[in-house]
């Protein structure tokens, strides 16, 4: 037989196939490495043994460093790959694999698994909907970046200060549903169990109360010391205790418990009933002195060293001003200041309720800037001696979608409660509310339009809810929504003082003119009251520096700098 040639090729490629293959070598790659890995060999496979077993090489690391099941290790990669999401559903996992979400729904164990190593967080259905949820802790994507397993912090030998940032993330885990009452509850036992050495610890052992069901009395105790420690509140009402439970049902035995006073709590005297206003309808919940001074006497310099927030500014902290009005704007003004006399509100309320009719009353200062909108409503908090909780645009308006809609409802729940603290119903002040109360977008589509949206139709529910009084400042009403503009029961335009006004605006801020010089600049420059302000404050710093009284010219001159532009015509708002 013929021997056939073999070319340099040909033995090349025996030669190859020939050699054993080598293998890769993953001990250098990192735990995101693995992830992604695995990631891309289970993409659109269909959730098929096949793809599992390409994957087992990493998953096997992975579960080896996570102390996880391979399986669970697969799962958790494409948790990983959508962290950027704060609501992952089920679906969104099938969809990775492209097949059913029964073929998963057959695996809840082991996502029961990884979201008890701490590796993903479920959010159990709202009212509004059917499914749970799951986001990845922002602690976890952090770790397995430094190519480290995750580790949940622990809980034990905790000073006072770590035991309450503790709670404060318990309750706000409770509260976004990230934890149901019977898991908040259990937590809360071991977090105790964990620190004896607390004096909290001691005391909540040494009391007759448990943790069952039917009061969750531990647990409802804690969450006043949470609310009084962390966010400085001494008062709490059945609102603010449901956001702890998933569903109205649930909270059923722990309202009644409260309001008819049989939960141990009360006779044990760690709670007792703050009561509001003749105009609130709910009852409200304190700390007694003596829970106080048993759970938090390790705290006791922090809580002596609380300072009143600094959005809130008291009435008798408010200097007096003089203030001058156009006629108009002198008689609305008047009528809202006489309104908002105590006795008076509290009739006009009185007779509103009786009628079937909303009790608050949400006010609109409008007008170019400068023409004293935000200092009448502080005059007005002072005659009236109502304190003011200022709103901080910039911080509602957070970076972070979803926080912006929870901080709006966090305000208004904040000034509920401090209207139930304040012996006159205080002031809720939006200043510059165009920024949150602009027209709606119709159709939105991006995230931060959809985050505007949903915080204007909380702020209109508020509004619709709303038994106190807020004023809201703007200076651009053409920005206003239609749907708030007819929620403000008063509305009053600030226009540029009239000459009579502006005469005597100068005269106030200036004393020194003549009457003749005075009707001379108040003709001549058509200012507002700010205007005329910038205008004094820089004659006083130049007759400070160069020692010498400036002259009529010199006023002049200032009011020529500072008069740039002409006011343009605004659409107006009427009055109510």
């Amino acid at each position: 037989m013929r021997q056939l040639r073999t070319t340099k090729k040909e033995k090349e490629q025996s030669q190859e196939t020939s050699k054993p293959k080598k293998r890769p070598n993953f001990s250098k790659m990192t735990l995101m490495q693995h992830i992604e890995k695995i990631v891309s060999f289970t993409k659109e496979s269909k959730f098929s043994d096949e793809a599992i077993a390409n994957c087992k090489p990493h998953a096997k690391i992975l579960s080896d460093k996570l102390s996880l099941t391979e399986r669970q290790t697969v799962f958790l990669a494409i948790f990983i790959d959508q962290s950027y999401d704060e609501s992952i559903k089920i679906n969104d996992i099938a969809r990775h694999f492209d097949c059913r979400n029964v073929a998963l729904m057959c695996h809840s164990e082991d996502f029961d698994a990884i979201e008890k190593r701490g590796y993903i967080r479920k959010r159990k259905p709202s009212r509004h909907q059917r499914h749970s949820t799951y986001r990845v802790p922002e602690d976890v994507v952090g770790a397995l970046k430094k190519n480290t397993p995750y580790s949940a912090p622990s809980i034990t030998n905790l000073t006072p200060k770590k035991f309450f940032d503790f709670l404060y993330q318990l309750f706000n885990d409770a509260e976004d549903d990230e934890l149901s009452i019977e898991d908040l509850s259990q937590r809360i036992n071991e977090l105790i169990e964990e620190n004896p050495h607390l004096e909290i610890s001691k005391a909540i052992n040494s009391y007759s109360i448990d943790n069952e069901e039917d009061g969750y009395e531990v647990t409802m105790l804690l969450l006043f010391c949470h609310k009084f420690v962390n966010e400085n509140d001494d008062s709490l009402g059945f609102y603010d205790m449901e956001r702890i439970f998933n569903s109205k049902s649930e909270f059923i035995n722990v309202r009644n418990g409260f309001k008819y006073q049989w939960n141990t709590l009360f006779t044990q005297n760690l709670v007792e009933t703050k009561k509001g206003s003749d105009l609130v309808s709910r009852d409200y919940y304190s700390l007694t002195d003596k829970a106080k001074d048993e759970l938090l006497s390790e705290l006791e310099i922090e809580i002596k060293k609380q300072k009143k927030p600094e959005d809130i500014i008291c009435a008798t902290d408010i200097a007096v001003k003089s203030l001058y009005y156009n006629k108009k704007e002198n008689s609305q003004i008047a009528q809202l200041s006489s309104l908002l006399q105590q006795e008076n509100f509290m009739s006009v309320q009185k007779r509103l309720i009786g009628s079937g009719m909303r009790k608050g009353f949400a006010c609109l200062f409008y007008g170019v800037p400068g023409t004293g909108k935000t200092e009448t409503v502080y005059q007005i908090a002072r005659q009236t001696n109502r304190d003011i909780l200022t709103v901080n645009v910039s911080e509602i308006k957070s970076m972070w979608v979803g926080e912006s809609e929870k901080h709006i409802k966090g305000l208004f729940d904040r000034y509920r409660r401090f209207s139930e603290q304040s012996e006159t119903t205080p002031i809720l002040l939006f200043n510059e509310a165009d920024a949150v109360l602009g027209i709606r977008q119709n159709g939105a589509e991006r995230a931060v339009d959809k985050m505007e949206n949903s915080i204007q139709n909380i702020i209109l529910q508020e509004m619709e809810n709303l038994d106190g009084i807020m004023i809201a400042t703007t200076n651009l009403t053409q920005n206003l929504d239609k749907a708030f503009e007819r929620r403000f029961l008063y509305k009053i335009e600030f226009e540029k003082p009239c000459i009579e006004a502006k005469e005597k605006i100068w005269q106030t801020m200036l004393p020194t003119l003549s009457e003749q010089e005075r009707l001379e600049l108040a003709n001549n420059y058509n200012f507002s009251g700010g205007q005329i302000e910038n205008i004094v404050r820089k004659y006083t710093v130049d007759s400070i520096l160069s020692g010498v009284t400036p002259t009529l010219e010199t006023v002049h001159s200032y009011c020529q700098s500072e008069f740039l532009y002409k006011n343009e015509e605004r659409k107006r708002i009427g009055f109510n």
